[in-house]
């Protein structure tokens, strides 16, 4: 029996699929971290794009959410950098 499974597993787990799921695993703790640090003390705003960008490499749902959180971002980043603070009168 395990020679049988050692054979298929040979045969079917390509390079292409063992990259898919080191890429997977290593983009998912780093997205689940991440996600931890949201709560937890961290740098959350830094390690849940990492994750992403990480899972982007082989995901294409991954790269969509990328792109989302970036256009997020930027439209925070203008709201505020538009936002002036009203200047008292003379």
């Amino acid at each position: 029996m395990r020679g049988r499974l050692r054979a298929w597993l040979r045969r079917k787990i390509t390079y292409k699929w063992a990259r898919r799921i080191v890429v997977a695993v290593i983009g998912g703790s780093v997205l689940l971290i991440g996600v931890a640090l949201i709560v937890l003390p961290g740098p959350a705003i830094i390690v849940v794009p990492l994750g992403l960008g990480i899972l982007g490499l082989e995901f294409a749902w991954a790269r969509i959410w990328l792109r989302k959180l970036r256009a997020t971002a930027n439209s925070i980043i203008n709201r505020v950098r538009s936002y002036r603070t009203p200047e008292p009168p003379p």
